[in-house]
């Protein structure tokens, strides 16, 4: 086995570790068990757990996100957007994937040194989906409202927020997924109105947005 293919087991025993043991029960022995490797590899390869956990984050998050680019491509609106990310939720929890998330988010608390791999992991999610946001508010009634930077991090804070909640209030989850796909379909619904009623639109929404910034 080459020291790459090591490292390989090594990532993916992590992450598979993480689902299925959570965080707290996370070792040098747990992950080097579920590689099927000595673990004094563990060390070799990264140094400590918590470097290989940081390295797990991002290489975990690099597969998930090349896995959907193509279809994050294919979106041609925020109807769309909504649809494909309750598609992806239920996928991806599904997979145990989000857990693992969860799980880093948790452990980051505690230990501040998995805090940056994590929000790296997030980042690369992130611009994936600003990407979409700001092809899809382009001319729409929400171009120059909306901060795509700013939605871009509300939707992945939301994204791993839902698989918390659902844990707890499955109904709820679904309910707060439902009342995002219902915006959607309003906005794609403004899309399709004669052009003076979007002007209108925004321009009651920028008298909207203006109002409610603190004077300065």
């Amino acid at each position: 086995m080459s020291a790459e293919d090591t490292r390989l087991r090594l990532l993916d025993g992590a992450l598979r570790t993480l689902v299925e043991q959570g965080i707290a029960k996370t070792s040098a022995r747990s992950v080097a068990a579920a590689a099927g490797v000595n673990q004094a590899l563990v060390f070799y390869h990264f140094g400590s757990v918590d470097e290989l956990l940081a390295a797990a984050c991002r290489y975990g998050s690099e597969q998930r996100v090349a896995r959907y680019r193509p279809r994050l491509q294919a979106i041609g609106s925020l109807s769309e957007l909504l649809a494909f990310g309750r598609e992806m939720h239920a996928e991806e929890r599904a997979g145990g994937h989000v857990a693992v998330l969860a799980q880093l988010l948790a452990g980051a608390q505690a230990c501040p040194r998995l805090a940056p791999a994590t929000a790296a992991g997030l980042d690369l999610w992130i611009e994936e989906i600003e990407q979409v946001l700001r092809r899809v508010l382009a001319d729409g009634p929400l171009d120059g409202l909306a901060d795509p930077a700013g939605l871009a991090r509300a939707v992945a804070a939301s994204f791993v927020g839902l698989e918390l909640y659902e844990g707890v209030d499955p109904a709820g989850a679904g309910a707060a997924l439902d009342a995002l796909e219902h915006l959607g379909r309003l906005l794609a619904a403004l899309d399709g109105t004669p052009a003076v009623v979007r002007t209108t639109v925004r321009h009651a929404l920028r008298r909207a947005d203006s109002a409610s910034r603190p004077p300065g």
